[in-house]
């Protein structure tokens, strides 16, 4: 029965990226000599939607990464770790905003800054989880390929808020690195025990989506705000 209800999973999950994929509007912002010219030809209007969409996607896609690796790997008596994630996130020391009211009363310019500081914190840790995604013995290639994806996307995402934040605010990006690079844990080193491992792998997972929720949900703020800020007070 277990058996039947991965293989549902993976065939739901292939339906849907494919899906997403199609429908996709690309956000690729750089050109070939790397300046993000792609983008600043859209209207601010737009690129916001477009943002938004990715958003969107890359959250969808976290979820079903995260339930697939659950079914695949992780002992049903650990599942209830997944609520404890945000205790444990490498995201959780940066100065974002947390509750309902904070985010109501940050500004347009915290709410961007704080969705580039979220995207760009999440690249390296993606790019570690592909790495040991695919020193599992038994790992689908569907996992494999929607991580990648995700990662993908991710800096698609990263080229879009930093073109939106120039056209909104009329100025560079804030440091957000910096923060980044103080709170953000190694992720080299040895390969750790292979419960450990999977249960590490399934915290990143976990904290991704949770931040991914975050990214998708300060970005309809804004686009609510700018259509209709009383409107927003209840978002």
């Amino acid at each position: 029965m277990n058996r039947v209800k991965v293989l549902q999973v993976w065939l739901c999950c292939v339906s849907l990226c494919c899906f997403w994929v199609s429908h996709a509007v690309p956000l690729d912002c750089k050109d070939e000599a790397g300046s993000l010219t792609h983008c600043t030809s859209i209207s601010q209007e737009k690129l916001l939607d477009r943002v938004i969409q990715h958003a969107e996607l890359i959250y969808r896609v976290s979820e079903e990464s995260c339930t697939h690796f659950e079914e695949m790997f992780v002992p049903y008596p650990l599942h209830a770790l997944r609520n404890q994630g945000g205790n444990t996130c490498h995201s959780k020391p940066f100065p974002i905003p947390g509750s309902k009211s904070e985010i109501q009363q940050i500004s347009d310019k915290w709410l961007l800054h704080s969705v580039l500081i979220l995207v760009q914190s999440w690249i390296e840790p993606l790019l570690y989880l592909q790495t040991t995604l695919d020193r599992y013995d038994d790992a689908p290639d569907t996992l494999l390929n929607k991580t990648k994806w995700v990662s993908d996307k991710l800096l698609s995402l990263e080229q879009g808020v930093v073109v939106l934040i120039r056209k909104m605010l009329d100025e560079g990006i804030l440091t957000s690195s910096s923060v980044i690079q103080q709170t953000l844990a190694p992720y080299g080193g040895q390969s750790p025990e292979v419960l450990e491992s999977v249960l590490r792998d399934y915290n990143l997972l976990t904290c991704f989506k949770k931040d991914a929720h975050k990214i998708e949900t300060f970005l309809k703020l804004l686009k609510c705000r700018q259509s209709n800020k009383l409107s927003c007070l209840s978002h």
